[in-house]
Order: C-alpha cells, then structure tokens, then sequence
C-alpha cells in the first residue's frame, strides 16, 4: 500500500512539474503566422490537421519523396502471422540525410513546438507499407500512443488512400462534457485492453460511428496527429497502403524508452535490407 501511495505521489508531482514547465516555456514558443499558425490552433481543438506537402511547400520535400517512393518498392509481402492478418513491412529512415532533414525543417518543428509548448525533440522516421488484412488486430484496433503526454505523429501518404488501402481515421478531442466523459469510458476500455485497444464494435458502444472522421486523401497528404491524445486506427484493407511518419515529443519525453524504436535496430533499416536482397 505503501508502495502505491507513493507512486502516486510522484506521479502528482511530475504532473505539477510539467505544468509549471508549459507555462514557464510559454513566452518562449514561436510565433506563428498564416496557415502555420492555423494548424497548431486546429491540432489544439481536434487533435489532428490535414493538409498536403505541396501546400506546406518545405524545400526539401522533392528529394524526400523521390527518396521514400524508391525505397517502398524493395518493400516484400510478409507472411501472415495468422490467418487473414499481416504484419505491416517498416523500415527506419532516420539516419538518411534526405528524411532527417525533411523532419528538422524550421517551420515545421515551429508548428510542431508550438503544439507540444515545450522544446521539441524528433524522434526520426518510418517508412511504413501496410498489406490487405481481413482481421482487425494490432494498429488496426482503436488506440492512443504512450511515448509523452503530448505528441506529434507526421503521415504522409505515399499512395492515394481510399476506403480500400485502409485509411487513418480517428475521433476529434472532446469539446463539450459528454464528449468528455465518453473518452473517458474509452479511456477505461483502453485500461481493461491492457492498452492493446478496442475494435469497431467495442468503440461503437460509446462513441457512434457518425463521430469517427474517415482521412481518404491522395498521395502527398499530410496528417499532423496527436496519437497520445486522440482516439485513432488504421481501417481493415483490401490493397496497400504506403506511409510515411515523422514522430516528435517534448524533450525529454514522458517514457524515453518508447522512443528508440524511431532511430534504433528495432526495424530494419533501408540498406540493411537491400544487402540481403
């Protein structure tokens, strides 16, 4: 008992010393103009910002892409691991120059930060190719990320995304105490999951499905997503789905060893795999 009184004690004071954090670094965040600061007041209020990388119009974009097209195309089918289900193929991008550099661009880390409210750290990159799967397991089951209290997931689609390559979707932050008190149900289905997460059904009995918001999009669609803090999953498929996903936290993050898999041997990496080939 004692034991758990004083986890929560620390727990408590860890969260006041983040508070006070966010509102010692406020003076400090980038001031933001325009469509950039129209993405960090929408993240916000609903957690998530969709727009295209042509209107973000970063100047290493070109080469990245070119890049990340070139590298999807030595991605191989997998096995199923079970019946109907495929893992997806990732690869970590981060040490190539073309994709580290994309993630460090000014104005996009200025977004970013500015979201977060405390300084940033990027974590790297996945190249991520996802297969048809008729069972709803794994990233395809509704859930929340662990690594910070706040954090920012980059997507961007590789390929044009419809209902068949199984696109993001996910549920808006809460805005009024209904809406509240049903993330907080999912929030306890979540617990009882041991934070695997919740299929369509489970997540239909306290969020209706007129609240779920489908993101189809070509390809060079981005997503700014808080995954720590809202409700989202991959959708079952029939085709594939080619992404990309740049992640950021503040620095340090809440649970530092949730993020060495970005930069880390966790999952392949590009040239690794191409020597095998």
């Amino acid at each position: 008992m004692f034991d758990s009184v004083a986890t929560k004690i620390s727990a408590l004071a860890s969260e006041l010393v983040y508070r006070y954090k966010l509102w010692q670094y406020q003076s400090n965040l980038p001031v933001l103009t325009g469509n950039d600061g129209l993405i960090a007041e929408t993240l916000k209020r609903e957690g998530v910002y969709i727009t295209t990388l042509a209107d973000l119009g970063l100047p290493s974009t070109p080469e990245m892409l070119a890049s990340a097209n070139n590298y999807v195309t030595s991605m191989v089918t997998p096995r199923d691991i079970q019946a109907g289900y495929k893992l997806p193929q990732i690869y970590t991008i981060t040490d190539l120059p073309e994709f580290f550099t994309w993630g460090i661009e000014a104005r996009l880390q200025n977004i970013i930060e500015n979201y977060i409210g405390l300084p940033i750290a990027f974590h790297g990159v996945h190249l991520r190719k996802d297969f048809p799967n008729e069972q709803q397991l794994q990233t395809l089951l509704w859930h929340k990320d662990s690594e910070d209290r706040r954090m920012i997931k980059v997507i961007i689609y590789l390929n044009d995304v419809t209902e068949k390559h199984g696109y993001f979707e996910y549920v808006s932050l809460p805005n009024h105490p209904l809406e509240q008190f049903n993330y907080y149900w999912v929030d306890y289905k979540l617990w009882e999951s041991k934070y695997l997460g919740i299929n369509d059904f489970k997540l239909s009995k306290i969020i209706p499905k007129s609240a779920w918001k489908a993101c189809p999009g070509k390809a060079g669609t981005v997503i700014f997503v808080d995954t720590r803090n809202v409700l989202h999953h991959g959708t079952l498929r029939t085709e594939e789905r080619s992404t990309l996903f740049f992640v950021y936290t503040a620095k340090p993050p809440k649970r530092p060893e949730l993020c060495t898999q970005y930069h880390d041997h966790t999952f392949a990496k590009p040239q690794l795999s191409q020597q095998i080939q």
